[in-house]
Parts: structure tokens; sequence; C-alpha cells
């Protein structure tokens, strides 16, 4: 994959090293959680979450990392607000290297689906989209505050706030790829930012307000994501020529959209997958990328039994 020569986009910020006031997911204090936590125990804390009707596996991420640490002890790496003082970019080389990969990627995604959004070549869910309303990539490390969608840790991952249009990323993650889940490359990490552009054009086009009859909340997100992975596909295949992407490159993303199915994360629950299987993952992906279409991605059309 080739990013030398290409345009950044300029629809880009860097919030700098997480700092200052800790708070928890949901608006609930750590030192309350903590002790909570100390008065009725780990057993305690379970049966708490459930009566709640929070069940651990359908909260977000940053509660269920809170959770973690407080049931093992471990820390939770508590969420925080970011100081503009230390910025991300400048922290290291590596970071540096990563923000203007993303910032290549970005302009890349906002050339593409300009051109998707202006010939309408869409799914349709609704009335009509308008233009193409370019999001920003916001980078952090370990903590950062969304315009609308709470607080979260580095530990989230790479996310989309629908509130703010914003994209989120730690550029640390890209090292996890390939350390923790063995997803190395460039054209992996492209995958990963395509994504979540992907949301994006998901709250553009209305795909996130649709519901697939007789499914609940688990069904609905794993037919988004799917979508995603789609629309990040249908991305690669656009931009194939002018980044040089190659045989190798595809490989990179199908590798990565397996090791993030829920099955390859460890999940074996089926009802309580929330981004589906690493098979279901790979063919959405590959479908976007081979037909270049993004009519191919209304996984909302598709028979559970299909996706």
């Amino acid at each position: 994959m080739e990013t030398e020569g290409h345009r950044r986009s300029d629809n880009f910020e860097d919030r700098g090293v997480g700092a200052g006031r800790q708070v928890a997911a949901a608006g609930l204090p750590i030192a309350l959680l903590s002790g909570l936590f100390r008065t009725i125990g780990p057993k305690g804390m379970l049966i708490l979450v459930a009566v709640l009707g929070i069940g651990y596996f359908l909260a977000p991420a940053s509660v269920k990392q809170l959770l973690s640490g407080l049931l093992t002890g471990e820390p939770s790496g508590a969420l925080s607000e970011s100081s503009p003082d230390n910025k991300t970019c400048a922290a290291s080389p590596g970071n540096g290297k990563a923000c203007d990969f993303s910032r290549v990627v970005l302009a890349s995604t906002e050339d593409v689906w300009n051109g998707a959004f202006k010939s309408g070549a869409l799914p349709r869910y609704g009335g009509e989209p308008g233009a193409y309303r370019m999001p920003t990539l916001v980078v952090f490390s370990r903590g950062v505050a969304t315009g609308g969608c709470g607080s979260a840790t580095s530990a989230v991952g790479p996310f989309y706030c629908p509130a703010d249009r914003k994209l989120y990323i730690d550029p640390s993650f890209y090292a996890v790829m390939e350390q923790r889940l063995k997803a190395p490359g460039d054209f992996a990490q492209a995958y990963v930012l395509a994504h979540e552009v992907g949301h994006h054009v998901q709250n553009l086009i209305g795909a996130n307000e649709v519901r697939a009859r007789g499914e609940g909340r688990n069904q609905t997100s794993v037919r988004l994501e799917l979508q995603a992975d789609c629309l990040a596909g249908v991305w690669g295949h656009s931009a194939r020529s002018s980044l040089v992407i190659t045989d190798a490159d595809l490989s990179e993303a199908v590798n990565a959209a397996h090791a993030i199915g829920d099955d390859a994360l460890g999940h074996a629950d089926e009802s309580q997958f929330t981004h589906g299987t690493s098979a279901q993952r790979m063919r959405w992906f590959k479908r976007g990328f081979e037909s270049g279409d993004a009519r191919q991605c209304d996984t909302f059309a598709a028979p559970p039994g299909q996706l």
C-alpha cells in the first residue's frame, strides 16, 4: 500500500494524552463503584449488574473494562479528560507515522464517499442522504471525552461517535493489532479506519435507525458491524489503484477481519455476538471489496441465516 505523495486530510484533531479529572462510564464516579465493590464483594457486584439489567456482555466496552478491573483486582484504566498540551502525534516517531498514515487513509475515504454520495450509489433507508459530510478523526492517548458519547479509554479501541460525527483512535492500537491480535500490516490498519468511516456513512444514510423484524439489539448490532465491514471493502476497491493496494494488502485486511470476529475473540454464545463471526466479517468485507458497490452492503436485506 502506497501513501507517499497522497493528500492528507485536514479533518484531523490531536487531543493529546489523557490527563485531569477521572470519570467513569455512564457518569458513575469510580470512587462510588469502588466503594460498592468493597461493600458487597465480587459476587455482589455481579448480582447488582444483573438486577440493574445492564448485563456484562451487553454493556459498553468502557463499562466492561471498569467492571473487569474491579472483579479481577487489576487496574481499570480510569477514563480521563485529555490535555491539549501533550500532543499524541509528537509523543513518539511511531505515533507520528501512525498519525500521518491515518490522515492519508481518511483523505482517501473522503474522496471515495464524496463520489458515492454524489452518484447516489448507496443503500437506501428512507430519504435522500444529501451530500457527504466528512467526519473528523480524533487521535488521543489513554483517555478521551467525546462530544455526546461519553468518555472512553484506549482499551475500548477505535470507535465512532454519531453524536459529534467524529472517529476516535489511540495510535497505539495499531501495535495492539500486530502484537496481540496477530493482524499486522498497513492495509489491516487502513481497514480498521475505513470500518469506522463506514459507521459514519451509516449514520448519514439512516442505517443505524433500521431494526430487522423480530431481532434484538445484539442481532441489529451484528448487521451494522458487518455492513461497516462491507463499506470498508467498498472503499478499498475504489482506492485500490490510487493507493496501490496489492493482493498481499488484501490478505492483511481479511486476516484482520478474521482476528476481530466474536468467535475468534473467544465468545462462545452466539446469541451474545455483537460484531459477527470471523467468517461473516471476512465475507462482507470481501463482498464490498470485490463489488465496489455500497448497494451490495445492505445487510438488513439479508435473511438471518445468510449473513
